[in-house]
């Protein structure tokens, strides 16, 4: 129940009822009601900065995360794109330079994405350029890590090829020196031991005993093991591949037959006297492309330095050969 408040009036020597009239209780009313909002909306801008509520500190800290993670990642991306721009470089300046194939030019490493802007989606928001930033050096690193990856695939395979050819090409002596008697005749112009007339020579004769062990002289396939080619008699022919086929002449008898794979070293003949032939002795060839080579350019691989320069000396010697 409302109180009522009371007056005294000196007139009538007596207390009277205060009557407030309507429009001043509404007036008050508001003025209370405005009062309220007011000191609301004040504490609101004055004690939110202060204090937080926890949803806000949940946010602020998600944010706080984000940044870092962000900062952290621009690091790493960083030091990924300093680790391959060595690897870059090693691949121009080492690898492909080593298997003999051109550079990737910087162009093409480092090219950029073309098209719509592939990163509106990423704007509008607070990190936005940060974002931006790091997503677009993420895409950068990962296309130059596409073109790094196929350049070393291409090096491995490279590399396969060289590892193929080098074992392939002709590269040992294939009489061993200690069953050699003499290395008899070499390339080049001859007098031929039947006709006497001065002949080319496309071999290199060397002379040993009936029987002596004849090896491959790298890897390959047996192309030709027969007799049905004129002057050379029992002959081998080895397809070594890349262009190289060597041809072992006059033999005594085979070790291995057409079709079969062998391996530099592997045993497949026998120095014989058959065929165009003056005395027992081995007739070796080497063909490039199809070409007859010098076969002395050839004997790396099981000489010493000494023995291949007293084989140069034997084999420019202008007598006759054997063949």
């Amino acid at each position: 129940m409302a109180k009522v408040k009371y007056y005294y009036d000196p007139d009538t020597l007596s207390y009277q009822k205060i009557k407030v009239r309507k429009r001043e209780k509404f007036r008050t009313f508001m003025l209370m009601v405005l009062a309220a909002f007011i000191f609301m909306i004040l504490g609101f801008v004055v004690f939110t900065p202060v204090f937080e509520s926890p949803k806000e500190k949940e946010l602020k800290r998600e944010l706080e995360f984000v940044k870092l993670n962000e900062e952290l990642h621009s690091k790493k991306i960083e030091q990924l794109g300093k680790i391959l721009a060595e690897i870059q470089e090693r691949d121009n300046n080492i690898y492909r330079l080593y298997f003999e194939v051109n550079p990737i030019p910087d162009e093409q490493r480092k090219a950029g994405f073309g098209g719509v802007n592939r990163y509106k989606a990423l704007e509008g928001f607070n990190n936005s350029e940060m974002i931006i930033d790091v997503t677009k050096n993420m895409d950068i690193l990962s296309k130059q890590l596409y073109v790094q990856s196929k350049s070393l695939d291409e090096i491995v395979k490279l590399a396969e090829d060289k590892e193929k050819l080098l074992a392939a090409i002709p590269a040992i002596q294939p009489v061993e020196n200690k069953d050699l008697t003499r290395m008899a005749s070499g390339y080049g112009w001859r007098t031929d031991p039947f006709t006497k007339a001065r002949k080319k020579h496309w071999g290199m004769d060397f002379t040993a005993p009936r029987g002596t062990p004849v090896y491959a002289t790298g890897d390959g396939v047996i192309v030709r093991a027969d007799q049905t080619s004129a002057g050379y008699g029992k002959h081998i022919r080895i397809d070594h591949g890349f262009g190289y086929v060597s041809l072992y002449a006059h033999l005594s008898n085979y070790n291995v037959r057409k079709g079969q794979k062998v391996k530099r070293g592997d045993l497949i003949g026998f120095v014989g006297n058959t065929g165009r032939s003056q005395a027992p002795h081995l007739h070796y060839e080497i063909f490039k492309n199809g070409n007859r080579i010098n076969p002395i350019n050839f004997y790396y691989g099981n000489l010493s330095p000494e023995e291949f320069e007293a084989m140069q000396k034997a084999a420019q010697i202008e007598g006759q050969s054997l063949d």
